[in-house]
Parts: structure tokens; C-alpha cells; sequence
């Protein structure tokens, strides 16, 4: 296989896992709690990542003087973010959500200015304004159509996405040479026992009502999104330029708001959908190559010239 064919089987691979992910997060919650779905995903997902992890031959344990990150992840990157995904799932729609998260770029950008001292190029600034301006539209105009209950979920997904973007901050910062797989697969078991703890203490789990297009849900979610979707997703990463593998984050909301009507019948009013341009366009300036703007300006300056 050539490389463009690669190329383009991962960044299909990646838009479609992305794009089912919540979707089947909605089906895993009509049998199976939340907090105790989660858990049961990352146990399932954590030897297939330690398995990939050996045969990469990428180290299981974190670098000597990093231990601590191993919890640090397995809270803030895994359980809490995830546990509040499919928690928000239970009061807005799945296409909605995935609406939410695709604004992760924009809440990366964010927080790498306010932690890391990143300075935003005009055009960028213009993006993140575009995609605030429109994503904030979008859900207040949903949520006075869908009531309180799209506040619940609305926050539980800004806050994982605002928890993911400083993480990510923070572990460019500190943990930059930690290998992929080994960043995924003990935190991943360690916050799968987390959240089996905190399961045990605070919901109801009846597994003879568990059906079977829960699990089946939930073992999608574990051996397909949370290992598939991170090995495709960081081989595109490899195989392509960022700026190819980010969009990715406009294709796959897409995806997830044509599963939601389809199959549940769920649509956004006509307004948010169109609100969805400018959104997405203010995703993809936030991750455009400054390049673009300077080779444009630059042919743009010789024709004058002429």
C-alpha cells in the first residue's frame, strides 16, 4: 500500500471510530450505569494496549522520576474527562456532543496561550473567536428548545473537553518523551480499577439487566475507540502533516450527527445547522499553518507588482 492510500484508509479509519464513539456511548447507557461502563471499557482496552505496547517494543512503566504522572493520567486524562462524556450523554444527544468535543483544538490552542505563553497568529485568534462565537450560539439555541437537562450535559462535556485541553498542555510540558502507548496503557488500568471503586460506591449495578447491545456497545468502545481510535489516530499523526490529521475533528461530528438522525430520529434545528459552518471553519483556521497565509500574501504582493 502507498503512502496516500495509507494515508487516506487512516484518516477515514479515525473520522468513522470518532464518529460512532458516541453513538455507541449512548447505547452502552441504556443497560449499563455510567461510571461503571467507563471502567469496564478501560479494562477492556488496557492488555490490548499493553500487547501493542510489546510488540512496538514501547515500555509499559513511565520514565524514572515520572511515576506520579501514571495517576495524574489515569484521573485527568482518563476517568474524570470520559466519566463526564458519557454521564452528559444521558441529557443531550450524541450528535450534540460530538459537536462539543470537536472544539477540542480550540480549547488546546486556548490553553497552550494561557500555560504555555503560545502567541496566536491574526488568523488563529480569528478561528477561535469564530468557533466561540458559534458553538455558543449553537447551545444556547438548543438549549432553550431541549430545557435544563441540556445545561447538565452541555457542562459535563465542556468540562472534559476543558480538562483534556489542559492536560494535553501539561503533558507537552513535562511528559513530551513518553512513548503513545505507553502514555495509554497502565493509566488506562489504573483508572478502569478508579472508577470500578467509585462505581461500587455510588451506582447500581445490575448486571442481569445488562443487554447485549449495551456490551456489545462498550466492547466497541474499548478494543475500537479507545484502541483503535488512539493507534490510528497518531499513525495518521505520523504519516501526515498536523494540519491534515486535525481535520479530523471537522469530519467526525458530521459523521455523528447523520448516526443520531438516522438511526434516533435527532436533529439540530435549522439554525444550529447552519451555525455548523462557521464553526467548523473556525476549527480549521485555528489549525492552519501560518505557511497558508504567508505564501497567499506573498503571490498575492508579486501580482501587484506585475
Amino acid at each position: 500500500m502507498n503512502s496516500k492510500s495509507l494515508t487516506f484508509l487512516l484518516f477515514v479509519s479515525v473520522c468513522l471510530i470518532w464518529g460512532t464513539t458516541w453513538f455507541a456511548m449512548e447505547v452502552a447507557l441504556h443497560s449499563i450505569p455510567p461510571i461503571f461502563a467507563t471502567a469496564l471499557r478501560f479494562l477492556l482496552a488496557a492488555p490490548l494496549l499493553a500487547v501493542l505496547a510489546k510488540v512496538f517494543d514501547q515500555p509499559l512503566l513511565f520514565p524514572k522520576g515520572k511515576g506520579q504522572w501514571v495517576i495524574i493520567v489515569a484521573l485527568m486524562y482518563f476517568a474524570i474527562p470520559f466519566t463526564l462524556m458519557i454521564y452528559g450523554e444521558q441529557y443531550i444527544s450524541s450528535g450534540l456532543a460530538s459537536i462539543i468535543f470537536a472544539n477540542m483544538p480550540v480549547a488546546v490552542m486556548l490553553m497552550s496561550g494561557l500555560f504555555l505563553g503560545l502567541r496566536l497568529a491574526k488568523h488563529q485568534v480569528f478561528g477561535l473567536l469564530a468557533a466561540v462565537i458559534s458553538l455558543c450560539l449553537i447551545l444556547g439555541n438548543e438549549m432553550q428548545m431541549g430545557g435544563s437537562d441540556y445545561l447538565i450535559g452541555t457542562a459535563s462535556l465542556g468540562l472534559a473537553v476543558a480538562i483534556h485541553a489542559v492536560m494535553y498542555v501539561l503533558v507537552q510540558k513535562h511528559c513530551k518523551d513518553i512513548q503513545v502507548l505507553t502514555y495509554n496503557a497502565l493509566p488506562c488500568l489504573v483508572a478502569s480499577i478508579l472508577l470500578f471503586a467509585v462505581s461500587s460506591m455510588g451506582e447500581h449495578v445490575d448486571v442481569q439487566s445488562f443487554t447485549w447491545d449495551s456490551i456489545s456497545a462498550v466492547v466497541y468502545l474499548g478494543l475500537i475507540a479507545s484502541v483503535g481510535g488512539i493507534v490510528a489516530y497518531f499513525k495518521l499523526g505520523q504519516v501526515s502533516t498536523p494540519f491534515q490529521a486535525s481535520i479530523c475533528f471537522l469530519i467526525f461530528p458530521v459523521v455523528a450527527l447523520f448516526i443520531s438522525a438516522y438511526i434516533n430520529g435527532e436533529m439540530l434545528s435549522h439554525q444550529s445547522l447552519a451555525l455548523m459552518l462557521p464553526l467548523l471553519c473556525g476549527i480549521l483556521l485555528t489549525k492552519a499553518p501560518k505557511t497558508w497565509f504567508k505564501v497567499r500574501f506573498a503571490r498575492k504582493e508579486r501580482h501587484l507588482n506585475l
